[in-house]
Formats: C-alpha cells, structure tokens, sequence
C-alpha cells in the first residue's frame, strides 16, 4: 500500500488540476440532484460525453423525477434513448425508476448497499452515484480511473481486464477522509483528459514526477491482447438498425419494414431474437412489433 507521502504526491497535485481544468458538466453542477447523477452514470456507460450531453439534457426536462419516469411504458424510456447505444440500459434506468418510486418513497436510495438493489446498478455504478451525489467515501473504479492508478503507482500502462482485489485495495487506500468525491470525480476527469489510452499528455499531467510508469520509462503493456471495439456488420449494428426502426414508428412495425432495414436474413433474425428476449421489442401478432409498454 502507498505510503502516506506517496498519498499526498498523488492527492494535492490531481485535487488542483481538477479545480483550475475540470470540464463545466451538468451532472457535476451544485443542486445536481441523485436522480439526475444516476440517470448520467448510466448513459455515460461505455458512450462519450458529447453524445450523452443532449439526450441527458431532455431526458431530465421530461422526466426530472424517478416517479415521472416510472409513470410512462419503458417503451417510451427505450425510444428517447436514441442513438446513444446499449439500449438495455433504458430499461434497467426504467426499472430503477420503478424501484425506487415504489420502494424508496421516490427518493434514489443514498447507500452504496442500496443502490446496488436497483436494476442495473452494479459496483462501479453504486459507487459513483454514493460518491457524486451523497459524498459518500467509496473507491470509484471506472477504467480512466483504473488506468491512472494503475501506472501513477503500478506502473504499468494498462489494467487488467477485469477490477483485482490489489486494485481495489489500491484504490480505497487512497480515498481521502475529505472531500472523497471530489477525489474520485478528479481522477476520472485526469484520465479521460490527460492520462488517455491512446496518447497520454505526460508534459500536461499533474503528477508526472511521482508517476512509476512514467519514471519506469513508459514501459509497453505487456498482458494479454485488449480487445477493440468493432461496430460495422456486427449483431450490435444490426439490433441498432432493427431497433431505430421501431424506435422511429408510432404503433406498431411490420416485419417487412424490419427486413428492408437489413440485408442479411440470418444475421438479421439472430438480432431480432435478441431484441425480444432482451425486451426492447414485443411482438404484436404475427409478423408486427412494437417498442414495450
């Protein structure tokens, strides 16, 4: 574990970047309520800030409540999810409203332990929505967070594929007694901003000279091969298509429209499957669906 000095090398540097260079985000402003960190967490899973930022914006203008949320069909939750991806997330965002009006008195529940009873909610995101919104002291491990620790004190230029319990440990040593969220909320914005994936700007980053990775030499990664992320002719394009037809129809779509929308009928079944066990799709009589009630 790090010792206390090599704590402050780390805390002090990363708490005054983040004041003066901190992005003005909405879910970050003061009287951002938990609703609305919640609903940001969960469309901020795997889809850059710039395309969350407007459907955000008039998703919390429709429903700024859980309750608002949780009156209307999650078919409605599903359609004004648009383009941002991962459309099961506005279901289990949908499910949570649900939740959390009918077993919270409409309030987002304000413990880690809570939290991680609503859909959807796991580790990382109970964590986030306890920190950001309550102050509460929990190790945030979202991967730019991973990705800083892990070569600002291991060393090494990326994380495993999956959280360690020496990561976790790591992490929750170095949670400050004050102030924790704002802790968490810097290091994730030093590693979407600075401390990137692809090209870190070591000149730019605050804790360049107490950084092992950096003092190490940059070392490459060494571990097995990182997966990339593929979008063209993919199942997932293919349930995009197949979904933003549905999503772009009042009442009900017919079979033919969806088969116009892609070409390869095995590959276009296989996700129309998915897209009704999943639940984002019901079929309405043969041969027509619809988005769910």
């Amino acid at each position: 574990m790090p010792t206390v000095a090599a704590v402050n090398a780390l805390l002090e540097p990363v708490l005054d970047w983040y004041a003066a260079s901190a992005r003005d985000l909405p879910w970050r402003r003061p009287g951002t309520t938990p609703w609305a960190v919640l609903v940001s967490e969960l469309m901020l899973q795997q889809t850059p800030v710039s395309r969350v930022l407007p459907v955000y914006e008039t998703w919390l203008e429709r429903w700024p409540t859980p309750a608002a949320l949780a009156a209307e069909p999650s078919g409605e939750a599903v359609r004004a999810w648009g383009r941002l991806g991962y459309p099961r997330r506005a279901l289990r965002l949908h499910a949570s409203a649900v939740t959390i009006t009918d077993r919270h008195g409409g309030e987002v529940p304000d413990s880690y332990e809570a939290l991680r009873t609503l859909p959807g909610v796991g580790d990382y995101t109970a964590a986030a929505v306890a920190s950001f919104a309550f102050g509460r002291a929990h190790a945030v491990l979202d991967t730019n967070v991973r990705r800083v620790l892990g070569r600002a004190v291991s060393g090494t230029e990326f994380p495993a594929a999956s959280v360690t319990r020496a990561e976790r440990d790591l992490a929750e040593a170095l949670v400050p007694a004050e102030h924790p969220e704002v802790w968490a909320v810097a290091v994730m914005e030093l590693g979407a901003l600075v401390c990137t994936a692809a090209n870190p700007d070591c000149e730019a980053c605050p804790i360049r000279d107490a950084c092992a990775w950096q003092q190490a030499g940059r070392p490459a990664y060494d571990g097995p091969p990182r997966r990339g992320q593929t979008w063209a002719g993919t199942d997932r394009q293919c349930r995009g298509r197949l979904l933003a037809v549905a999503r772009d129809t009042e009442g009900t779509v017919s079979r033919a429209r969806l088969d116009a929308a892609w070409d390869d009928a095995v590959q276009r079944e296989r996700a129309l499957a998915g897209l009704l066990d999943d639940g984002l799709l019901v079929e309405r009589g043969r041969g027509h669906y619809s988005l769910p009630d």
